[in-house]
């Protein structure tokens, strides 16, 4: 089959409160990892960085907002938004009281090959 597809609701979450989707293995996705992320009102997301898989990472925020704590600052967070994180950079999402929906996709840094103009 040439494509995939899954709704988010289908998917188990996992972690606090069941807050992170995994979506890789789910769309049989080989290049780059993928999840989704809902944070209920005021919860505080995982601090943590990719220094062990040295995987940039892109959060794309698609609903709510808070702070996103990255290395000791808190950068005010509000749909629609998207990050971008170096491997080593430490970074906690912390939800407001309206929560924080996000996807997360990260590969490892040079493991895409541009063409094109773009």
């Amino acid at each position: 089959m040439g494509y995939s597809v899954v709704n988010i609701a289908d998917v188990e979450g996992v972690g606090p409160g069941g807050a992170v989707k995994f979506l890789r293995r789910e769309l049989g996705v080989e290049a780059f990892g993928v999840n989704w992320f809902e944070l209920p009102p005021n919860a505080e997301g995982v601090e943590h960085d990719e220094s062990d898989s040295q995987q940039e990472e892109v959060n794309v925020v698609i609903s709510g907002g808070g702070v996103y704590r990255i290395d000791g600052e808190e950068v005010p967070v509000n749909a629609p938004m998207i990050f971008r994180f170096d491997a080593g950079t430490t970074r906690q999402p912390v939800a407001g009281p309206e929560g924080l929906t996000m996807i997360a996709v990260g590969a490892r840094r040079g493991s895409y090959e541009p063409r094109g103009p773009f």
